[in-house]
């Protein structure tokens, strides 16, 4: 059994960014510069946004983080939006999902230029991601390519079962495995709360990638031997022997299942860290695509 280490490889593809705008700003370019919107203060968001903020430190990036209140218009927010997007020095930027109710998420998500949406969320960016045109991909989807990528885990003609359906991870990364090119070619079959003869299906799969938010979802009597794991769940729940109270859980049920598996990965240090890698490799496309076009 191989423990995949999202954290590693991370750390790895960091440190190849860094390399590369320290040799663009060598030669006179520009920085490049991503932008946050932080709107509230749910945990979860915290906690990525201040990673992202990280990252980009450790890539060389410049970093601006916008904060609003919960009670922030939908109105004012969409002008946040405007402004970024009409900001020369600003390469790309997110807005940290999820947004409170009184937000329409899709409205703003539609409202972000998609030259400058490396979330990769934009219908012009997962339209183009769908047909195998240049994009900036999805981050958690990107993210999980590249390990696969990076430990050569074979998808040609492999069978693979998507737990999930999300327009954020299941749909685009089901997408990404069936194009042709390495981390592809694969046959993909995606389940969600209503598919029915769930456990056969999952017991035929080469790969599985969990992404349900359903904690420890992914049993050992649902996975054959030599399998491989992408779990991309990160479900906090409780732990009195953590200072913080909790920990997290991913959506595969790891102690039972990794003795089974060729290939899988931890949560947390599996996925998690590979989506704000995925978000990095989006900036600085942005920024070198922007640069071009100067």
């Amino acid at each position: 059994m191989v423990l995949i280490d999202g954290k590693q490889t991370a750390a790895d593809i960091k440190k190849e960014i860094a390399a590369e705008v320290l040799e663009i700003v060598a030669n006179g370019g520009k920085r490049p510069h991503l932008a946050a919107i932080l709107v509230g203060h749910d945990g979860g968001s915290e906690t990525y946004v201040a990673s992202k903020v990280k990252a980009c430190e450790e890539c060389g990036f410049k970093s601006t983080l916008i904060r609003f209140e919960d009670d922030i218009t939908e109105e004012t927010l969409l002008e946040a939006v405007e402004k970024l997007n009409e900001d020369p020095d600003v390469d790309g930027f997110i807005v940290q999902l999820p947004l409170p109710r009184h937000i329409s998420e899709q409205r703003v998500i539609e409202a972000i230029d998609p030259t400058k949406d490396v979330d990769g969320f934009h219908p012009v960016n997962t339209g183009k991601m769908s047909i195998g045109l240049p994009c900036f991909k999805s981050a958690t989807p990107a993210g999980i390519i590249t390990l696969l990528e990076r430990y050569h885990v074979p998808t040609k003609g492999a069978n693979v079962v998507v737990l999930g359906r999300s327009n954020i991870v299941g749909k685009p990364v089901a997408s990404l495995l069936m194009q042709k090119g390495e981390a592809g070619d694969a046959t993909v079959t995606v389940c969600h709360r209503e598919t029915r003869d769930l456990k056969d299906i999952c017991r035929r799969a080469d790969i599985i990638i969990a992404a349900m938010g359903r904690p420890g979802f992914v049993t050992e009597d649902m996975v054959k031997e030599g399998a491989a794991i992408i779990d991309v769940g990160t479900t906090r729940v409780p732990d009195a022997t953590r200072k913080s109270g909790f920990r997290l859980r991913g959506d595969v049920d790891f102690d039972a299942v990794a003795p089974k598996c060729s290939f899988i990965t931890p949560v947390p240090g599996g996925v998690g860290p590979m989506t704000i890698v995925s978000l990095m490799r989006n900036t600085l496309q942005a920024a070198k695509e922007r640069a071009a076009k100067a």
